[in-house]
């Protein structure tokens, strides 16, 4: 009988202290109410509330939460200003007082109600808009003008283009010279007046360096190409940095406008900059359930000879554990890379590779040599072009040969994504054209050209539809006059998922295939973001491989589907796909990454 009621008394007393921890003593009621404002305005407002956000924390004493409360006014009128209300009423209590008339110190203890309570008064519209002198082909947001909600900041947006518009045009000291901003409570309406002092047309002057770099000055300016001398424009100041940020050899890049002109009107830029750490090591692994498992490595310095040059070497073993018939590729190349060689868009590169091949169909060993010119044409639009001496010893179902080639690559890349690695929204293109000129051995003169065009457009917040077209195609040489990592095959991650990697190749009868010299790829997916990191995707896949351009060929497809877990740098990827048509391959195939598989 005691040991029953000991076990009761033991329960109660458990129940009391949990009912503790669901209502704290600290707990402060908070709430905020708008009689008739919308809800976004509602939302607004309570986003903009610190004490409610204090009231919340249980490490908040009461003179934090009161603090809070008095910032509170000046932060929910800022609010109610900039959606066009300008006869606001606020009240913010504590515990039944207002918060402004309370000192400092008056609260003994954390407040246990908070109040606040908003009345956003009549909707403002605007009276007068007018801003000027205005520079030619300066756009003002279409919401300032007459009849238009009063929102305090499309006034903003008015001065800020109309500076922007004197900038533009060269005038890099304009700003506002007078504003007059008047309201009429009876008539609700307000009056905006904003007169701009252009200034001076500005030419640019000298770069001058700040701080510390292991960069030389003489190869900073050459970089940066700021044109001294120049009319003065953001957008020439902006591509300075740019050019400067593209070389990955500095963590932060700074230019800023001096404060004084100099004789004739020409100002100097000040620049900046804080050095990334030289060197750098990566490690990266993909996983295929057929294709096996591929590692990769890189090393890397930022800044080689003191002009921001960049030397990399790159190592991958692919095929690891791979499918029966296929064996383990070794690749080794090294790229070294120096900016503004002659121009400050335009660099130079040299590379060198050596690499086997042990695929299904064939077996290559290649050792190759090469330089180039790159050249950036804006933001968005890139290229490059370049020649390369290359030999390959090849074994495949054509015999054993030899061949030496001088190869032409050049490419073309317009990239408007607005993420790498997770993009979800805009386009990716990519066109190359690759003259083969015969020097030695089997080698034939050919001419390789291919095509990258992926798509991506986001529908609401969480799901992405993204497509792919890939295509390829070799003219004027034989198969047997191209090594065969320049034919095509489909099958793959990179191609076809649910497809054996290379499955679909050129059949030439007893069981023999060698790549073809037409291909072409099809992809598609929707990717739906879940709660939190998680995400799906849908996909399906389409290959096209030929023996020529204008010959008879064979498609196959697979489809499947995924699961993404956002990192932050980029998801990682585990997808499952089948085959859906084609006799190139059967079961169920699984790939791991790191990245969006386009």
């Amino acid at each position: 009988m005691t040991e029953s009621i000991l076990r009761r008394a033991a329960a109660l007393v458990l129940i009391l202290v949990l009912a503790g921890m669901a209502a704290p003593s600290w707990a402060t009621e908070a709430r905020l109410s708008a009689p008739g404002a919308g809800q976004a305005l509602k939302r607004a407002l309570k986003d903009a509330s610190l004490s409610l956000a204090a009231a919340r924390r249980a490490e908040a004493s009461a003179q934090e939460i009161l603090a809070a409360a008095r910032a509170d006014y000046g932060r929910l009128v800022g609010v109610l200003y900039d959606r066009g209300r300008f006869g606001p009423v606020i009240h913010i209590r504590l515990d039944g007082r207002e918060a402004a008339d309370l000192a400092p110190l008056a609260l003994s203890g954390r407040p246990a109600r908070l109040e606040i309570t908003v009345d956003p008064g009549p909707a403002f519209t605007l009276g007068r808009a007018e801003i000027g002198p205005l520079a030619p082909r300066t756009e003002l947001p279409e919401g300032f003008a007459p009849g238009r909600p009063a929102q305090t900041g499309v006034i903003r947006q008015a001065a800020a283009a109309g500076v922007a518009g004197w900038r533009s045009a060269g005038h890099a000291k304009a700003r506002i010279g007078a504003q007059d901003l008047s309201a009429d409570h009876r008539r609700q309406r307000l009056d905006a007046r904003l007169r701009l002092a252009p200034g001076p047309a500005v030419t640019f002057g000298r770069l001058r360096i700040e701080g510390e770099s292991a960069v030389r000055p003489e190869r900073l300016r050459a970089i940066a190409g700021l044109p001294e001398g120049a009319r003065f424009t953001p957008e020439a100041l902006e591509r300075s940095a740019d050019r400067l940020r593209r070389t990955g050899a500095f963590r932060s890049v700074r230019l800023s406008e001096a404060e004084t002109l100099g004789p004739g009107d020409n100002m100097d830029v000040v620049l900046t900059v804080t050095d990334s750490r030289p060197r750098r090591l990566g490690l990266g692994a993909e996983l295929s359930s057929l294709e096996g498992m591929t590692l990769t490595g890189f090393w890397l310095h930022r800044n080689l000879l003191g002009g921001a040059e960049r030397l990399r070497f790159d190592g991958a073993i692919e095929g690891i554990g791979a499918g029966a018939g296929d064996g383990v590729d070794y690749r080794l190349s090294t790229r070294l890379e120096r900016p503004a060689i002659t121009g400050p868009d335009t660099g130079g590169y040299l590379t060198a590779e050596l690499e086997t091949l042990d695929e299904p169909d064939f077996r290559e060993e290649s050792v190759s040599l090469g330089a180039g010119l790159t050249h950036v044409f804006s933001r968005l639009l890139s290229g490059e072009a370049g020649l390369t001496l290359r030999h390959s010893a090849v074994r495949d179902d054509l015999g054993r040969r030899d061949m030496t080639h001088l190869l032409v690559p050049a490419a073309l890349t317009w990239d408007r994504r607005d993420d790498q690695l997770n993009p979800g929204e805009g386009f990716f293109l990519q066109a190359g054209a690759m003259p083969l000129l015969a020097l030695g051995g089997a080698a034939e003169n050919g001419f390789r050209l291919t095509g990258d065009a992926r798509i991506y457009q986001g529908l609401g917040e969480r799901t992405v539809l993204a497509a792919r077209l890939q295509f390829g195609a070799i003219t004027g040489a034989t198969t047997a006059g191209v090594p065969p990592d320049l034919l095509f095959f489909s099958g793959g991650g990179g191609t076809v998922r649910g497809q054996p990697y290379q499955s679909l190749a050129v059949d030439l009868g007893g069981g023999n295939r060698v790549g073809g010299r037409a291909f072409a790829a099809l992809s598609a997916e929707a990717r739906l973001a879940l709660s939190g990191p998680i995400g799906v995707v849908a996909f399906a896949d389409a290959g096209y491989v030929a023996a020529d351009i204008d010959g008879p060929g064979d498609w196959h497809s697979g489809a499947g589907l995924g699961v993404r877990y956002n990192t932050g740098f980029g998801p990682i990827r585990l997808d499952v796909a089948a085959p859906t048509g084609g006799g190139t391959g059967d079961g169920v195939q699984l790939y791991i990454g790191i990245g969006q598989a386009f």
